[in-house]
């Protein structure tokens, strides 16, 4: 699953990472090292104005998917992740998958290790240099006429040096898939759910302190190596 990560890049660097234009505005958040559910997230997503080409545009998020139909905000802390293998399916996410797909930036995801004792976290990372483009999913709940958006982390079974973390990764995104996954007027994303290898080999599964454990802790010495005893 993928319920902490990291996000370190300011919305000016993310959309020129990912060829999109700053949408923001004065929402943006800072540099987080320790993002947690219900956190506002930065996602990059794909819209056809009327009359208008697409238009690719960073945007502010809350994490964790409410469904519009959803009575109220509560449930979000548990929807921080779908499952690949059933999103098209399931009513919470289905309409999502069919035509709201974003795709969730970050510099990192957090998994911890059970072992002896205490679990060991560790860092998932292509480097503070390269995005992780995690595949996801946006939805609008509405209350008294005020929007509020959110999204969710599609997870797939673990591949390669990562089942030796945990059964299950962030579903991440080939360059190559970027503009597929946030076509909107594609409707059916299911050849693009399968995880890629060449991602997962190029990581860096880097041990990082366990002050990751408590959310209140936030500062970038959360995702530097540490020496395993």
């Amino acid at each position: 699953m993928c319920g902490r990560y990291a996000s370190t890049k300011d919305p000016a660097l993310l959309a020129a990472e990912f060829d999109a234009v700053d949408g923001t505005g004065d929402e943006a958040p800072g540099a987080d090292y320790n993002i947690a559910p219900t956190k506002h997230v930065m996602a990059v997503v794909e819209r056809q104005p009327e009359d208008a080409e697409l238009e690719r545009s960073v945007r502010v998020m809350r994490w964790g998917l409410v469904p519009h139909w959803a009575k109220d905000l509560s449930g979000a802390a548990k929807m921080i992740n779908a499952r690949a293998e059933s999103v098209l399916t399931k009513p919470a996410y289905k309409q999502s998958a069919i035509k709201r797909r974003c795709i969730i930036p970050a510099a990192g995801w957090y998994e911890w290790q059970p072992g002896e004792g205490r679990k060991q976290p560790y860092f998932m990372t292509l480097g503070e240099d390269t995005s992780l483009a995690m595949a996801g999913l946006w939805s609008v709940w509405w209350k008294d006429d005020v929007p509020t958006v959110t999204c969710a982390v599609l997870t797939t079974e673990s591949i390669g040096a990562l089942t030796d973390v945990h059964n299950r990764m962030p579903l991440l995104l080939p360059q190559d898939r970027w503009s597929a996954w946030l076509d909107p007027t594609s409707r059916d994303p299911s050849e693009l759910l399968a995880p890629d290898l060449s991602i997962v080999e190029a990581l860096e599964l880097r041990p990082v302190s366990t002050e990751v454990n408590s959310v209140k802790n936030n500062n970038a010495s959360l995702i530097e190596r540490v020496v395993l005893s």
